[in-house]
């Protein structure tokens, strides 16, 4: 490419070599007569300015820094694109294996296998869902409770970005992440009603609970004219922030799971029974899948490879990690020694936590959100459930329910601009004064919605299918009254 024109060259040459005389003259004498006359002044052209190349030098650094283009508008990004597919990987990684080994090892060894189905079978059923309806209703334009039908059935959903939500990752990724996020809300769920709800009823429950909780809260949370996106939409009526998920996964999830083990029932022999773990070495492996995976979960939640992506990483990892050394310390305290589910407990405890928060704390934010990670989930589990009595068989309340609450309530506090500037955008005048506040009717709604839904449709899945196995199918175990087969088989000898 040609930057200069010959003319300008031409006069850049002449003013060198009239230097290089001036020069031979003053150090060498080669001039008798130092008089030097100008006869003629060359005024160099100035380069012209080629607006197309600005344009896409001004793209070229919206890409480093992951907002939106000016010029390559429908180019995606390959670096910013391969990284939320891994990411997306990631968060489905977080589900299978990950959820169901940890809720595998924490039933007992009769039920293993109706846990690893209900995730599965949640995933392929929300993947239908998803496809069908659910990105449309989450993230198509609508009304602030809920998108419109425009990409129903994933119409235009292309290679382009869909710069409402990403100038720089294609809309079929971006969709491909979300929807892992959609498939993990629900198999939460599943720990507080294992091993006591027939297969059929749990996927006729999630059928309803994804359309009238899930895929509305993303769109109200997320969505770009969303009713509760106080990040994004100017018009917002409550101006809440949600980096990850707090809301929209761990108290939609949290909540629902609460009021669905109540009106489910205790499990047959619950407090005369044995309902220790089967296998707390797949809990801790599980665990660890789950670790991993929320880092697809938390930094893919920049929707980029950017430096809010690296700033969620590293929060991510401190509120995990402390959170897990936390609980197995007070567990330590209290009953004298540390307990591998106290470490898994508290891990995951913290990834919950920090979830709303991850991209909007500083690291010293990540390591307070740990610390009360811990603790606050704790007391709900060890004390809270046995005070009232429910029958939350994996803790799915303690930990996602009430970290979920927790960590919305401590993004309020915590966020700062100086960790995501996008809090300026919209939200600078009350982020560090009044935001907790907006994030204290975000946790309202979102409690609100999840228990009316969660009453009206646990009751008519009931009327269709039942909710429960028999007594004697549910001693039996649901490994072979639903499914036919046995998670372990032993050679007599």
């Amino acid at each position: 490419m040609t930057f200069f024109k010959t003319s300008t060259v031409a006069s850049s040459l002449s003013r060198f070599a009239f230097a290089l005389g001036l020069l031979a003259t003053a150090q060498f004498g080669f001039a008798q007569d130092t008089t030097v006359v100008v006869t003629e002044t060359v005024v160099a052209e100035a380069p012209a300015v080629d607006s197309a190349l600005m344009g896409r030098v001004a793209d070229l650094e919206a890409y480093m820094n992951n907002v939106a283009p000016a010029a390559l508008t429908g180019i995606p990004g390959p670096g910013h694109n391969a990284f939320i597919m891994i990411c997306a990987a990631l968060v489905l990684f977080m589900t299978l294996p990950g959820l169901a080994l940890f809720y595998g090892g924490l039933v007992r060894s009769k039920n293993v296998l109706s846990v690893l189905a209900q995730c599965m079978g949640i995933s392929g059923l929300v993947a239908i869902l998803w496809w069908a309806v659910g990105y449309s209703f989450a993230f198509d334009a609508g009304s602030p409770f809920l998108g419109g039908l425009t990409k129903a059935f994933l119409g235009g959903v292309s290679a382009a970005p869909n710069t409402t939500y990403a100038g720089w990752v294609s809309e079929n990724v971006f969709a491909m992440f979300q929807l892992m996020f959609a498939i993990i809300t629900p198999a939460l769920i599943v720990g507080a009603i294992a091993e006591r709800m027939k297969f059929s009823a749990v996927l006729l429950f999630v059928f309803f609970w994804m359309l009238i909780v899930y895929f509305p809260l993303a769109h109200m949370v997320w969505g770009g004219d969303g009713f509760m996106n106080g990040v994004w939409n100017a018009a917002a009526t409550i101006k809440a922030i949600d980096f990850a998920g707090g809301t929209v996964v761990h108290m939609s999830s949290g909540w629902s799971a609460l009021v669905l083990c109540i009106i489910l029932g205790k499990r047959a022999g619950f407090g005369t029974k044995n309902f220790a773990p089967h296998s707390l070495v797949l809990t801790m492996v599980g665990t660890g899948m789950l670790w991993v995976g929320w880092y697809g979960f938390n930094a893919g939640s920049a929707v980029g490879a950017d430096g809010v992506a690296s700033q969620a990483f590293m929060t991510t990892t401190l509120a995990a990690a402390i959170a897990g050394f936390v609980w197995a310390v007070i567990d330590w305290i209290l009953h004298g020694k540390p307990t591998i589910l106290g470490f898994c407990s508290g891990i995951v405890a913290g990834l919950v936590v920090i979830t709303p928060g991850a991209g909007f704390v500083t690291a010293n934010g990540a390591v307070l959100i740990g610390v009360l990670a811990a603790v606050i989930p704790y007391f709900a589990v060890a004390y809270l459930k046995k005070w009232l009595k429910y029958d939350d068989a994996l803790d799915t309340f303690g930990i996602h329910g009430v970290g979920g609450t927790l960590g919305a309530l401590l993004t309020g506090f915590l966020a700062t601009p100086t960790v995501n500037a996008n809090l300026n955008i919209n939200l600078a005048d009350i982020v560090g004064k009044t935001l907790w506040i907006e994030q204290i009717k975000a946790i309202v709604f979102t409690i609100v919605l999840s228990v009316v839904a969660t009453v009206i449709i646990a009751y008519v899945v009931k009327l269709i299918v039942g909710l429960r196995p028999t007594k004697d199918e549910e001693v039996e175990g649901l490994d072979t009254t639903d499914h036919g087969e046995a998670g372990y088989h032993y050679e007599e000898t």
